[in-house]
């Protein structure tokens, strides 16, 4: 017995200089493996029948580490759109097992920068990790056609690198950029894609001086999921998301961007201080949000673009305030990488991780 302890402890002990003596040989495999794992990862083929919502961003201009800029994924049984596309959105995507090239569309709630800074890689994507035939068609209100045709300029000069290298059958020269696909706002809300089972609501939302501003609604088999945009506490989007399962909402914690603004303020930096005041009045509060949400008798509040950034969980209850009070629901402050599945007919929400 004594012996066998012994030589468990010897292997024990050359465990790690082995390790170090064999690196390459063993990072080779390890390597291979993982390589093997992550192009066969397809998160969409094994979702229920079901309307799913996916953080594929939660930040915003504000740089986090932890976060990609605003992004949403929502599947409705074999449609998949993602709603705005922020800085690192699509890496998320890639990450959360997502292939831009499985997206039918983007749709944009404005055009603030921080909102549409991730379109150029997300196209990119859409077209070569398919050999998509089809531009990636680009959802939003009017002005939507200028945001497209920047990008489509910025990266025609690389669409020709690609077909040169790869050849019309990886990367058909049809499939590159985006298409854009504008529409009015009739009134308060517009239905702007329906089929499938499938019913996407654009409502106007309280985002001055940015207009035009719009949040979604998706509705499929008795769930639905609406996503604000960027908004102030906007009775639209209490009125068009009535009896909504989720409400993803953005949040910003007037308390803590204040400190900010005075610490600008007091370092002499006049010009950021001026910013971080402007941004109080065209974002909800935790607490707003939680009233949006009660009023319009959602069942959760997922909170999203949070300003400012938190750079772990044991901010989140300063960063909630009083919300939890103004809300019957549950609460909860978004990660990139949350999914929450909401089965057809039913009322459960599920939720997990994917980062």
């Amino acid at each position: 017995m004594r012996r066998i302890a012994v030589g468990l402890l010897l292997v024990v002990a050359m465990a790690p200089a082995a390790a170090f003596l064999f690196q390459k040989q063993i990072g080779a495999v390890i390597f291979q493996r993982g390589a093997q794992e992550a192009s066969g990862r397809d998160t969409l083929a094994r979702l229920g029948d079901g309307l799913h919502l996916g953080l594929c961003g939660t930040g915003s201009p504000m740089p986090n580490p932890r976060r990609a800029g605003p992004c949403n994924v929502i599947v409705a049984g074999q449609q998949v759109f993602v709603v705005d596309m922020g800085e690192n959105g699509n890496r998320n995507l890639a990450l959360m097992g997502i292939s831009a090239a499985k997206i039918d569309a983007l749709l944009l709630t404005h055009f603030h920068s921080d909102h549409i800074d991730g379109i150029g890689p997300f196209m990119l994507y859409h077209w070569t990790s398919g050999a998509s035939t089809a531009p990636l068609p680009v959802y939003g209100p009017q002005g939507v056609e200028q945001v497209v045709a920047g990008f489509n300029a910025a990266y025609a000069l690389d669409n020709t690198y690609r077909v040169a290298h790869h050849g019309e059958t990886v990367v058909p020269r049809s499939g590159a950029g985006a298409a854009a696909r504008p529409f009015v706002m009739g009134g308060s809300s517009t239905v702007v894609l329906q089929g499938g089972g499938l019913t996407v609501t654009a409502f106007t939302v309280d985002h001055d001086p940015v207009a035009p501003a719009v949040g979604y609604r998706f509705d499929y088999k008795g769930r639905a999921v609406c996503i604000s945009g960027d908004t102030a506490k906007s009775p639209n989007l209490i009125t068009v998301c009535k009896g909504a399962d989720v409400i993803v909402h953005d949040a910003l914690q007037p308390h803590m961007v204040k400190d900010i603004e005075a610490a600008f303020t007091a370092g002499g930096n006049a010009s950021t201080a001026k910013i971080f005041a402007d941004i109080q009045d065209y974002h909800a509060s935790p607490e707003q949000a939680a009233e949006s949400a009660q009023e319009a008798g959602a069942r959760m509040l997922v909170l999203s673009h949070l300003v400012p950034p938190l750079p772990q969980s044991y901010f989140y209850p300063a960063f909630l305030g009083n919300a939890p009070a103004r809300f019957g629901g549950k609460i909860v402050v978004g990660e990139d990488g949350m999914l929450f599945s909401l089965p057809a007919h039913s009322e459960a929400i599920e939720r997990r991780g994917l980062l």
